[in-house]
């Protein structure tokens, strides 16, 4: 099977999110495709939003006006994931045609093609210093790439299924990878070595990721909640539980946690005491894809 996002709505909802104190405001909703959208990214600057699509292209758009800035094309299939770059210059983009693809957004063609995986490529992150693209695949591996050359450094093949989700910690040294099997898995980029497998989610992992300073991983499963851990030891602090089924993405937002789920809702979360802050008004399907921006 593919990553769930496969059954996404079409409209990418923007809102303005002040915490702790006032209501989320509704900024924009842009009706970005005519088939699904799978993952979302803003640039670093919160100038442009990125978003991956089952059409096979991947749309640009002005987060502020709804204007669409440019269409990618160039996979063969399904685009299932798409980051920027830590400056903002390159965007890299994750297909289910086992490829990844580095763009430049001001560009109509990509820059470098890599046949990186046997199967989908379901995931795709930056280093912190831009220098290595990190990707998860549904052929059970992850892997780092050298984003100059193309040329892979290294494949971590702890995972005993499908790969959904991959991140770099925000030294650089450190990567997580989630996936089918239920766990979640911290490994050098530099050699593939495991350091240490994170246990409690009683279904599959979709998505991980760290916060600023790399004191806490959270993570996100069709178990129905969010976790925040203990990267350096592993342990874990909270199980944030407020979706009505699955919860399918998850983002550090400065220090919220925000989720999104098959319950048609986007919640923000305190990492630090468990609660839930706030549940954005509900979408109109499930919502398999957020981004968040510190930009307003």
């Amino acid at each position: 099977m593919k990553p769930p996002a496969l059954l996404a709505p079409v409209a990418v909802v923007v809102f303005a999110l002040p915490i702790p104190a006032a209501d989320p405001v509704t900024h924009l909703q842009i009706e970005a495709h005519r088939a699904d959208i799978f993952s979302l990214a803003f640039s670093p600057d919160g100038k442009l939003l990125a978003s991956a699509c089952k059409d096979r292209t991947i749309g640009l758009w002005n987060p502020v006006t709804g204007e669409e800035v440019k269409r990618l094309k160039g996979h063969t299939a399904d685009v299932l994931r798409v980051a920027f770059s830590p400056d903002g210059k390159l965007l890299a983009s994750a297909g289910a045609d086992g490829t990844i693809r580095v763009w430049d957004p001001n560009r109509d063609e990509a820059i470098r093609t890599m046949k990186a995986h046997s199967n989908w490529v379901t995931g795709i992150a930056y280093s912190p210093d831009g220098r290595w693209l990190g990707s998860a695949s549904a052929d059970k591996t992850a892997c780092i790439w050298d984003v100059d050359s193309g040329a892979k450094r290294a494949t971590f093949k702890g995972h005993t299924a499908e790969v959904w989700g991959i991140a770099f910690g925000p030294d650089g040294k450190t990567v997580a990878s989630c996936g089918k099997d239920k766990t979640i898995h911290l490994w050098r980029p530099e050699t593939g070595e495991g350091i240490r497998g994170l246990s409690g989610h009683t279904n599959e992992i979709y998505t991980v990721a760290f916060n600023a300073k790399g004191t806490a991983l959270t993570s996100c499963s069709a178990d129905g909640t969010v976790r925040v851990w203990n990267p350096e030891t592993g342990a874990g602090l909270h199980t944030l539980k407020g979706h009505k089924g699955t919860a399918f993405t998850v983002a550090f937002l400065d220090d919220v946690v925000v989720s999104s789920g098959a319950d048609k809702t986007v919640k923000v979360w305190d990492p630090v005491n468990g609660k839930e802050l706030r549940s954005l008004p509900p979408h109109k399907s499930e919502v398999y894809a957020v981004a968040v921006s510190s930009h307003g």
